[in-house]
């Protein structure tokens, strides 16, 4: 099982960089075979952690599984065993998964209810409690005071089964689960759901738009980090749902541009050098495993299996080498450590610790960067390209209060660079 020291996960003691991917249907559409092949390809590109949801269709559930119900196959004990031996194959490739026991909308609709959570999370514990690479996650796309009672039963009652397994909360769209369960003893650490919205598009007057407006950070996932690390009592955090590859910005109109690989690198970069213990990934097409002839949502344009070889999904795994090489979890946010600071996109992130300064900036722009510290030091500079890994030695830095950087532009639409200074040559 994983725990967690101060802010990071550990496996066996090492620091554990979470890189998930999301998979919310993956129980529901794909059959054993299929789901073999879409793990075994995570497990290629570096993912060790998949989110997918247990029971996420309403239909034909009066009740919960477990419970008496209608005869819909979700609600069969061959279906929880399905489950089980999907998350006991994924173990086997050293993989987590990250399960929510029903979407929110269970809530929502009154299926779920103060009444019979008890019985369901003594069914799933019962069912589950042997598994040791499960991560319970509460809530689903949904605020935490839409039902906090409820909610906070649910966590109580997962925990209480096994104390050691992990638990924590995902949370509805531009919020994260620290604004309701953050000095919650059940919650292990905070998710958060920066979203799929531009910066010009807070308020949409669509369905979800949320009621009270905590944090309005439109693109800049970077600041649910600083807020997550605002409370008196400090537990790790990632971005659970940022914007997806392949989806439609506002998710609402077909006619917007869509999330591109790019975009998904900058809230990576963003929220890790800021501090979080990982990221997780999402593709449009595979968090609803579409297949061409079906009804699609959000303006997909692939099937799920190409979208598994994604340039955005496969570029994930560059940010995750790159933090254990590092030695991450020694390592600190250090925005200050950038001189000429600018907003929005033109930010630049800095990560360091007493042996490394990592500095991500999206646009290519030239920024200033403080070595005050580090003058007794020499730095071997390279700028790694986060599109195919690539590193290119730049020179040595010492005895300097402070240098500009300028990476080269690329001809791509993308240019976006990481600064290394590295106390090793690599």
């Amino acid at each position: 099982m994983l725990t967690i020291k101060d802010k990071y996960f550990y496996e066996n003691d090492k620091p554990f960089f979470w890189l998930g991917d999301t998979a919310w249907l993956m129980l529901d559409k794909l059959e054993f075979n299929d789901i073999k092949l879409y793990l075994r390809n995570r497990k290629s590109l570096g993912y060790n952690v998949i989110q997918v949801v247990l029971v996420y269709s309403l239909i034909g559930h009066d009740e919960l599984p477990g419970m008496p119900s209608s005869n819909k196959d979700t609600t069969s004990i061959e279906y929880f065993s399905f489950a089980k031996e999907v998350i006991s194959y994924a173990k086997s490739l050293g993989i987590y998964v990250a399960l929510l026991p029903c979407w929110g909308s269970f809530v929502k609709n009154n299926i779920l209810t103060i009444d019979n959570v008890d019985r369901y999370a003594k069914f799933l514990n019962e069912f589950y409690n042997e598994l040791d690479n499960l991560i319970w996650v509460v809530g689903g796309d949904i605020r935490g005071d839409l039902n906090y009672e409820l909610f906070n039963r649910f966590g109580i009652m997962l925990k209480s089964y096994n104390k050691d397994r992990l638990v924590t909360f995902h949370p509805f769209g531009r919020t994260g689960s620290y604004l309701w369960f953050n000095d919650c003893s059940w919650l292990d650490f905070n998710m958060f759901q920066s979203g799929h919205r531009r910066y010009d598009q807070l308020t949409l007057n669509a369905w979800d738009d949320k009621a009270t407006n905590e944090d309005s950070f439109g693109e800049d996932n970077y600041k649910y980090v600083i807020k997550n690390f605002s409370y008196n009592i400090k537990k790790p955090c990632l971005d659970s749902e940022p914007s997806y590859e392949g989806i439609v910005q506002g998710l609402h109109d077909v006619k917007e541009p869509y999330w591109e690989a790019r975009h998904v690198r900058r809230y990576a970069y963003w929220s890790v050098l800021e501090g979080a213990s990982g990221f997780t990934y999402g593709n449009n097409a595979i968090i609803q495993f579409f297949n061409y002839g079906e009804k699609g949502a959000y303006g997909v344009r692939e099937n799920w299996y190409e979208a598994l070889h994604s340039p955005g999904g496969a570029q994930m795994q560059y940010l995750k080498e790159l933090m254990l090489k590092i030695n991450f979890n020694e390592g600190n946010a250090h925005p200050e450590y950038i001189l000429n600071q600018r907003e929005r996109h033109h930010r630049t992130s800095c990560f360091a610790g007493e042996s490394f300064i990592i500095c991500y900036n999206y646009c290519g722009d030239l920024f200033e960067v403080d070595l005050k510290k580090y003058k007794d030091k020499t730095l071997y500079g390279y700028w790694m390209n986060p599109e195919n890994n690539s590193k290119s030695f730049i020179g040595e830095f010492s005895n300097l209060d402070s240098n500009k950087f300028r990476p080269t532009k690329r001809k791509e639409l993308a240019n976006d660079w990481v600064l290394l200074l590295l106390e090793k040559e690599i």
